[in-house]
C-alpha cells in the first residue's frame, strides 16, 4: 500500500458535512483508503485543531479521526524545512504552511489529496497531486 497525505482542506471537508468540499472529500478519502494508508503533516493537525478550538467543527470528532484513520502524523524536520523553502522560493504565491505540507508530502507520500486548486501549479514534486473539487 502506498501513502496518501491528506491536506487540511481534505480533512476538514471530510469531517464537516456543511463544508463545500464534504462530498468530494468523502468520496476521495474513501476511494484512496483502498490503495493507501493515510498520513498528515503536523501542520494539518494544528490547522484542524485550531478550527475546532474556534468552533468551526467538533474537536472530539477531529481527534477521533486522527486517532482512528491516520496511520502517520509526520513531524517537521530539517529536510522538510529545506524542501519547503525550495517550494516557497519557486512558487512565491504558495503560503508557508502550504509549502510545509507539500514538502512533507513530497518527502513521505506517494500522493497528496488537496482541495486547494492553487497547489496544482506546483511543479517539481515527486508525489502526485490529487485535486478534490467541490461539486465534482
Amino acid at each position: 500500500m502506498g501513502v496518501a497525505l491528506l491536506d487540511s482542506s481534505t480533512v476538514i471537508g471530510f469531517l464537516d458535512t456543511d463544508d463545500g468540499l464534504h462530498e468530494a472529500a468523502d468520496t476521495a478519502v474513501r476511494a484512496a483508503a483502498t490503495e493507501h494508508v493515510f498520513a498528515v503533516s503536523v501542520i494539518t493537525v494544528a490547522e484542524v485543531l485550531t478550527g475546532a478550538k474556534l468552533g468551526h467543527h467538533d474537536e472530539q470528532t477531529a481527534r477521533r479521526f486522527f486517532a482512528q484513520t491516520i496511520s502517520r502524523r509526520i513531524a517537521l524536520d530539517e529536510p522538510a524545512a529545506e524542501r519547503a523553502a525550495e517550494l516557497r522560493a519557486a512558487h512565491r504565491a504558495l503560503k508557508m504552511p502550504d509549502a510545509l505540507i507539500l514538502a512533507t508530502a513530497d518527502l513521505n507520500a506517494d500522493v497528496v489529496l488537496t482541495g486547494d486548486e492553487q497547489w496544482l501549479s506546483t511543479s517539481g514534486l515527486t508525489c502526485a497531486l490529487r485535486y478534490i473539487a467541490a461539486g465534482a
